[in-house]
């Protein structure tokens, strides 16, 4: 716990925490990043899925796509690391964050296997059924670190 300890009272994270406008500011931008994150890759996978804009291939979508959702993954995690150090020591023994955090390893994880699979799964006989598989673990996956989110200050006075 010390070094948590430590990063909670650092300079930096004290002047964030006692600021008006900082802290609601990293979590605007949380928010902004997940966002960006989670439409982007819920609109690919939603293509695999043959659910959404059908009239372009899966490998343009993603061309256009994956580096918005990149760039929504890289604004999540500089502002919910500076959301997390400023009330590290509550994060760290709250479950909710714990599994939201694990949640989150596996949904990016997917994202990843979609980004590099999606070339191939782009055929003119169709979608391979691993590839809606995917697609609807990836998006199961999203939800479940939403609702997980949502559920980190019930179970805690963060």
């Amino acid at each position: 716990m010390s070094f948590f300890e430590w990063l909670e009272h650092s300079r930096w994270v004290t002047a964030i925490s006692e600021s008006g406008w900082m802290y609601p500011a990293a979590e605007v931008a949380h928010f902004f990043g997940l966002f960006l994150l989670v439409g982007t890759i819920a609109v690919i996978d939603l293509r695999l899925l043959g659910l959404a804009v059908r009239r372009q291939s899966v490998s343009e979508i993603a061309q256009n796509l994956f580096p918005w959702m990149w760039t929504g993954f890289g604004i999540a995690v500089v502002s919910g690391f500076v959301m997390f150090a400023t009330g590290a020591t509550g994060f760290v023994s709250n479950t909710q964050f714990r599994i939201k955090m694990l949640v989150t390893l596996l949904a990016v994880t997917f994202g990843a296997v979609v980004q590099r699979k999606t070339a191939q799964w782009d055929q003119p006989s169709g979608i391979p059924g691993v590839a809606k598989f995917t697609a609807a673990i990836s998006l199961a996956l999203w939800i479940g670190v939403i609702l997980a989110a949502t559920e980190i200050a019930n179970y805690s006075s963060l």
